[in-house]
């Protein structure tokens, strides 16, 4: 019967992230650098908004775009940190981590036959979504521009099928950010055209010296784009699913209704403590800043000593070395490394073929973790 299940379905495959991640279970003792997973416990008061919740009994269902109270929180949040200016009655929909909402969005906006443009290497929870909305991913290659999308190459690749755009920066798997001249490039092409852009910005509160920039922000831009953030990556708060969409109100109603049919709402102990996350907690993201800052410093130091390639990222929690001289392909040398030194990361070929040459390492971990990943790394090479 599998020949009878959806094409589409059958035409993609588990995120390669996660079929190395998986490769764990057989090798005792490994070291892991691959899950973009902080090693950061969820603050203790918002934990116990949660608990709270739970004894009082607000287990209930909630609107399906969410709490007012929380959207009302999150609207004062992203006020604050970004100069977004969102409705929370009418254009924020919370949504089941910013998974959902990148699933939900391509949902919304494509029909069969539709153009993406994404930068290649990006992460894989995009062209898997956009296949399955019946869309057609097209990257554009950036290892020559640092890994980031410029406005004259997304101007070059526009053409009539072409629906939408995304720009995931701060980016997974590079930790590139864009400037606010790049992205105000960006919307100088597209404020123009009858495109919609895609901005996840779930590491929006994890910039190292350069702070992040919307490109909602700026004029004909907020009509047009899908903000989609969260806060897995800021509160260390992974597994509570807890993202979030920000469109303007023509878009929203549309997407609520994809949302209403595939989730009702997300968990109501969920969003009250996101409620104490955004208002008490809107500052919970900056002592974790300073401690990844410090060990991307070590990572890139430690990298460099080695002899190998790496362009320093401005966010995130990544490190995207490549590995090109050393003549294997990214998942060979990534097999390799987990079976002589018992070290996991993931192979560039997971982010699309222009990741090749490259491996990603997760600095989202504790300093003796990265210290003995990058001992396992550093003899590995030495025999390269």
């Amino acid at each position: 019967m599998e020949e009878r299940t959806n094409r589409r379905v059958r035409a993609i495959q588990i995120s390669g992230i996660r079929q190395f991640f998986n490769k764990l279970k057989d090798y005792p003792g490994a070291v892991s650098l691959t899950i973009g997973q902080p090693d950061f416990a969820t603050p203790d008061h918002v934990k116990q908004a949660g608990k709270t919740a739970i004894d009082q009994n607000k287990t209930t269902y909630t609107a399906n775009a969410g709490l007012l109270e929380l959207r009302q929180a999150i609207a004062g949040y992203v006020a604050e940190k970004y100069n977004l200016h969102y409705q929370p009655e009418s254009e924020i929909i919370t949504t089941v981590g910013a998974s959902e909402a990148i699933d939900l969005t391509f949902r919304t906006l494509l029909e069969d036959g539709d153009e993406v443009i994404l930068p290649g290497p990006a992460y894989p929870g995009y062209e898997a979504p956009i296949k399955l909305a019946g869309g057609i991913p097209v990257y554009i290659d950036t290892r020559e521009t640092d890994f980031k999308m410029t406005a004259k190459q997304i101007a070059d690749h526009l053409n009539e099928k072409t629906k939408a755009i995304v720009l995931p920066y701060p980016s997974n798997p590079t930790g590139c950010v864009l400037s606010e001249g790049e992205v105000a490039a960006i919307a100088e092409v597209l404020k123009n055209k009858s495109v919609f852009v895609v901005s996840d910005e779930i590491y929006s509160e994890l910039t190292y010296g350069q702070k992040h920039v919307s490109i909602a922000l700026f004029p004909g831009m907020k009509e047009k784009t899908v903000v989609i953030n969260g806060l897995s990556k800021s509160h260390a708060m992974t597994g509570w699913r807890m993202g979030y969409v920000l469109a303007d109100q023509p878009i929203a109603d549309q997407l609520i209704k994809v949302h209403q049919y595939g989730i009702s709402c997300i968990t109501s102990i969920t969003q009250y403590a996101a409620i104490e996350a955004l208002t008490t907690g809107k500052h919970d993201a900056e002592p974790m800043r300073r401690a990844y800052k410090e060990r991307l410093d070590y990572v890139i130091e430690r990298l460099e000593a080695m002899g190998i390639d790496v362009i320093r990222p401005s966010g995130a929690f990544y490190v995207f070395p490549s590995i090109a001289k050393f003549g294997m392909s990214s998942e060979t040398f990534a097999l390799k490394l987990l079976d002589e030194e018992r070290l996991a990361a993931v192979p560039g070929s997971a982010f699309s073929s222009y990741g090749e040459g490259y491996l990603r390492l997760s600095y989202a971990y504790s300093m003796d973790v990265l210290k003995e990943g990058l001992d396992r790394l550093e003899r590995f090479v030495s025999r390269l």
